[in-house]
């Protein structure tokens, strides 16, 4: 008997659905029962956009930080996606990419990349290899939903078709980027079905500050480092970038869900900086303390402290004029300087979304409960994670306990017949 598995989605998820299945075809004599025919559909008019443009500043798959440490970074999201990186860890994704003729890096930091730093190659190599083992890619083909019969509406450029599938795995991505794809659309689709959905919100995103007129005219597009960003017990030391509306980053994108958390909680919030790491308070309040004599307040920073450009450039446009010219305080306030932010950017905006399919709606295999026969996979499950890798990692995960789990769903029911 063949059975047909629909794959909505052909991102890393998706493809990684794909070639689960497929690779289990190849345990099958020719001829054998229960063949599968394995179809990928995209609304674009080419496979895994998002994955690529994540890619052109250096493709960083995944971290090679110790499991704790790693399984740790997915908040309160970590039992769920330990269990995916059970089946589909850093070290399998690895060993996967090397297996496609990719070889991989560790950075400084610890991140996983790539010999080449592309994304290009590895799709290429990995398309190609899926086409090999029988998988039929289509694209500018949309997902609709269902029909009353339980047929899947796609939406092509001339029109719309219908396609019975025995098992369906969606992968769609979250509500960022749009025009790569990860649009979002599904989210009524499927609530219109009952499944549960934590609505998306911005993750690793940047946020709007009330900058004056003369602040962004003169600092949007600079960077700002090196500094300690804090929020509540939370810290880490990096850089990021002052933009017209506000402030963005990898420090910031590090941040980014407590940040957003407070905003949405409190209904505002406010980063502190630490405008010079290397220096205590006390040694920067006796440096402030020396006369200035004839040099002006800019001067004084420069010289005594190290602090110019946009550093005080941030000093004059969020301190009141007695702390500027109180030594003591303009020390403390360089060492916790209190940036207030009044709204996450625009979903689409966003590099990834928090939100998505509850876990309590989903099987282990990541069928849904209530809709027996569809999987879930990738960046629609309600997750979220700092960039570093641990975003694709988990990505590819789902997709292969997905793919896994609609293999055994499908064998499960060929027996029951």
């Amino acid at each position: 008997m063949t059975r047909r598995v629909a794959i909505i989605g052909g991102g890393p998820a998706g493809l990684m659905a794909a070639e689960q299945l497929a690779v289990g075809q190849q345990d099958l004599r020719p001829g054998a029962a229960n063949r599968l025919e394995i179809d990928v559909f995209d609304a674009m008019p080419s496979f895994g956009r998002k994955f690529l443009m994540a890619g052109k500043g250096g493709m960083n798959i995944t971290h090679s930080e110790p499991r704790p440490a790693f399984v740790a970074r997915y908040g309160a999201r970590a039992p769920e996606i330990a269990r995916l990186l059970d089946a589909f860890g850093p070290e399998a994704l690895r060993d996967w990419m090397h297996g496609l003729g990719v070889q991989s890096f560790v950075g400084s930091s610890g991140r996983v990349f790539p010999t080449e730093m592309k994304a290009a190659p590895l799709l290429r190599a990995w398309l190609h290899r899926l086409r090999g083992q029988g998988v039929r890619f289509h694209v500018r083909q949309r997902w609709l939903g269902w029909t009353a019969s339980g047929a899947l509406r796609l939406a092509t450029p001339d029109e719309e078709v219908t396609l019975a599938a025995d098992a369906v795995i969606l992968a769609l991505g979250g509500g960022s980027w749009a025009r790569l794809g990860s649009d979002g659309a599904w989210v009524p689709l499927l609530a219109g079905r009952g499944v549960e959905i934590a609505p998306l919100k911005p993750a690793n995103c940047g946020f709007d500050v009330a900058w004056s007129a003369h602040f962004r005219e003169r600092f949007a597009g600079q960077p700002v480092k090196p500094v300690v960003a804090a929020l509540g017990e939370r810290s880490q030391q990096g850089e990021f970038n002052i933009t017209a509306s506000g402030i963005e980053g990898g420090l910031i994108y590090a941040l980014s869900a407590p940040l957003r958390d407070a905003l949405a909680r409190d209904g505002q919030a406010a980063l502190r900086l630490d405008l010079a790491p290397g220096r205590s308070l006390e040694r920067l309040t006796a440096e402030l303390a020396q006369p200035r004599g004839r040099d002006s307040l800019a001067n004084h920073l420069r010289r005594r402290v190290g602090i110019d450009g946009v550093k005080a450039g941030l000093l004059r446009e969020l301190l009141p004029v007695e702390t500027l010219n109180a030594p003591a305080s303009l020390a403390a306030a360089i060492k916790a300087l209190a940036v207030p932010v009044t709204a996450p950017r625009p979903l689409d905006e966003a590099i990834s979304t928090a939100g998505g399919v509850s876990f309590a709606g989903l099987d282990e295999a990541l069928m849904l409960k209530n809709l027996p026969g569809v999987f879930c996979a990738g960046e629609m499950l309600d997750w979220e994670a700092p960039t570093g890798g641990y975003l694709l990692t988990a990505c590819f995960a789902s997709g292969r306990v997905a793919g896994a789990g609609a293999a055994k769903w499908l064998g499960q029911q060929s027996t029951s017949l």
